[in-house]
């Protein structure tokens, strides 16, 4: 009997000691992280036309071209704040889920300077530049590490989706403003101003982290991590929602087809595009026979490659 009861006894221990000890392996929790990051950009691409000009960067010299380069680059340099939702189920392996704001920094697209306001070919001095603001989903699988002396680093790999946002360039020239109704040759020039939104079609991203945290209170921690991302944004539509003459509003007097933009995969002489069907419309003359469509224009790609650091506050419950 006394022999039976210490066994028993000895098997209530050894339940309790594996119980505790599961518990210690398999601390399930929910944690919150509100964070800031900086990115760099990790990869150039040449950006696509803006407006009819090509990503280049010109000077012209007395009506003369001088210099010529492609304006080269991606929006992954910028500032991102996000908040973000994990659970554990086990010392070893997460989930997280990440919402994110991003703004990436300016970014000149195409150029063109002069000495002369107008050149004997026409040319007249402009600059656009883009930037990119987006809020992003980021779902992601996270392996700990091991905690040692207050610190746990720890890996994780996810996906990145953007849910909204959009790419504005921003435009200003000195630029032809009224046309020979005859001929189409210019007649009047002043400065213009301009903002397009670029909205893009559904995309899916790519990110890699290595971070870590450190415990400075009980359920409170500090973290840091490197992250890199990669993933590039199709364009699916542009809207101008911005258009200034000499300092006045002048967007009511812009056609359809010198307001919007609907980018296709493929251009032809049934599109409404002044390269491959001249009796379309233009976007810089009102003789058109197809002013009341959309403008059709190939679809271009940016990058938003980069390489972050983050840094942050962690509460667990």
């Amino acid at each position: 009997m006394k022999k039976n009861l210490f066994l028993l006894g000895l098997l209530v221990c050894s339940m309790a000691t594996m119980a505790q000890t599961e518990k210690a392996d398999k601390p399930e929790t929910w944690y919150f992280k509100l964070g800031g990051s900086y990115f760099i950009q990790t990869a150039a691409t040449e950006f696509p036309t803006v407006g009819g000009n090509l990503p280049l960067d010109r000077t012209y010299v007395g009506g003369k071209l001088v210099s010529e380069e492609s304006v080269t680059g991606s929006f992954g340099e910028g500032f991102r704040t996000g908040i973000t939702a994990g659970y554990r189920f086990n010392t070893r392996l997460g989930v997280e889920l990440g919402v994110n704001y991003y703004t990436s920094r300016d970014k000149t697209m195409a150029q063109t300077r002069s000495d002369v306001p107008i050149t004997p070919t026409g040319v007249y001095a402009f600059k656009s530049v883009g930037q990119i603001t987006a809020f992003d989903l980021a779902p992601a699988l996270v392996l700990f590490l091991g905690e040692h002396k207050g610190f746990e680093p720890y890996t994780k790999v996810g996906i990145l989706v953007p849910v909204h946002g959009d790419l504005e360039i921003t435009s200003d020239a000195y630029a032809p403003i009224a046309f020979n109704p005859t001929t189409g040759a210019p007649v009047a020039f002043g400065n213009v101003h301009s903002v397009d939104k670029v909205k893009p079609n559904p995309t899916v991203g790519f990110m890699a982290v290595l971070g870590t945290s450190y415990k400075i209170a009980k359920n409170l921690s500090l973290f840091g991590e490197l992250e890199y991302r990669n993933f590039t944004v199709h364009g699916k539509s542009k809207e101008t929602t911005e258009f200034k003459v000499n300092g006045n509003d002048a967007l009511a007097s812009r056609t359809t087809a010198q307001r919007y933009t609907t980018y296709r995969d493929r251009l032809d002489v049934n599109s409404n595009n002044p390269l491959f069907n001249p009796n379309t419309a233009t976007p810089d003359t009102k003789d058109t026979t197809r002013p009341n469509d959309k403008m059709d224009e190939l679809s271009s790609y940016v990058g938003i490659s980069g390489l972050g650091l983050t840094v942050g506050v962690k509460y667990s419950l």
